[in-house]
C-alpha cells in the first residue's frame, strides 16, 4: 500500500501525484475554467469560491432570523424571570450569532479570487494566499502572498468529509500544493491547487506549462478578469478586490 512521501502528509492525504520536472501521463485541462493569464512567461490560474459565496450568505439569513426569534424569548424569560428559559436562550442566541457572524464573513471576507501564477522564465509559483480560522469568525483573516522555487513544489491529492455549522456535512476532495525545505520532505507551507475540480489534470496544465510552456497546452479560453463580477454576484461585489504586493507583481509577470 503506498505511503505518503512528505512529513507531515496533508490532511485527507490519498495520493502523491507526479513531481513537477515528471512528465505528465494524463490530458492537461482546467476543464470549464479559463487561465487568468497565459503567455511564454507566466501562466496564472484562478481559484476562486464562484457561488459558494452566495450560498453562505443566503445560509446567514436563517441564523440571524433565529438570533432575533431567540432575543424576543430571552427578553420575555427576563420579564418572567424564568433563569432557566433564560439561561437556554443565552447558549442558543451565541450560537446563532457565531453561525451568522461565520456565514458572513465567508462570503464577504475572502478576496474576488485567490490567484496562483506560474513563472516559467524564473522557475517561481507566487501564491495570493487567504489565511483564515474557520471557527472563528472574529479573528483577524488576512492575505498572504508568498513566493517559492518551482523546484521545492509538491502535490497531493486528498479527499475528506466536511462540516457546516448548520449541521450539514459535504464530501471535498482536491489537490493540495505543499512546499518543502529544499532537499527534503519536510513541509514548510500549503495551499490548495483546486477544489473538488479536475484533480491531478489541472496539476498537470501546470506541469506541462511549466516544462513545455503554453504551446503544449490547448489552446485557452477566454481570459477573466478576477475583479470583473456580475451584477447578479452580491457577495462577491462586496469582497476585496484582488492587490498584489507592488514587488511581487512585477516580477511574478516579468522574466529575470
Amino acid at each position: 500500500m503506498p505511503r505518503p512521501l512528505l512529513a507531515p502528509p496533508c490532511k485527507g492525504w490519498t495520493e502523491d501525484l507526479p513531481y513537477p520536472d515528471t512528465p505528465a501521463t494524463i490530458a492537461a485541462s482546467l476543464g470549464e475554467k479559463s487561465p487568468n493569464h497565459q503567455d511564454l512567461v507566466y501562466l496564472e490560474i484562478p481559484r476562486t469560491l464562484g457561488w459558494a459565496r452566495e450560498i453562505m450568505a443566503l445560509l446567514s439569513l436563517p441564523s440571524i432570523a433565529f438570533a432575533l426569534l431567540i432575543s424576543y424569548v430571552m427578553k420575555m424569560s427576563f420579564e418572567s424571570r424564568d433563569v432557566e428559559r433564560l439561561f437556554i436562550g443565552l447558549l442558543f442566541f451565541a450560537y446563532e450569532i457565531w453561525a451568522s457572524a461565520l456565514f458572513i464573513r465567508m462570503s464577504l471576507s475572502p478576496p474576488r479570487d485567490e490567484p496562483l501564477r506560474f513563472n516559467r522564465a524564473r522557475k517561481k509559483i507566487y501564491a495570493y494566499n487567504f489565511r483564515y480560522c474557520w471557527w472563528n469568525p472574529f479573528a483577524t483573516w488576512k492575505v498572504k502572498a508568498v513566493c517559492y522555487d518551482w523546484s521545492q513544489v509538491r502535490a497531493e491529492r486528498w479527499s475528506q468529509n466536511g462540516a457546516l455549522p448548520n449541521g450539514g456535512g459535504v464530501i471535498k476532495w482536491g489537490v493540495m500544493l505543499s512546499i518543502v525545505a529544499p532537499g527534503t520532505n519536510n513541509v514548510i507551507d500549503r495551499f490548495h491547487l483546486s477544489t473538488m475540480g479536475l484533480d491531478q489534470h489541472v496539476w498537470a496544465y501546470v506541469c506541462t506549462y511549466m516544462q513545455q510552456g503554453p504551446s503544449a497546452l490547448p489552446p485557452p479560453g477566454e481570459p477573466k478578469d478576477h475583479n470583473d463580477v456580475l451584477w447578479c454576484e452580491f457577495a462577491l461585489r462586496l469582497a476585496p478586490k484582488v492587490h498584489w504586493p507592488a514587488e511581487m507583481d512585477l516580477e511574478s509577470r516579468t522574466s529575470p
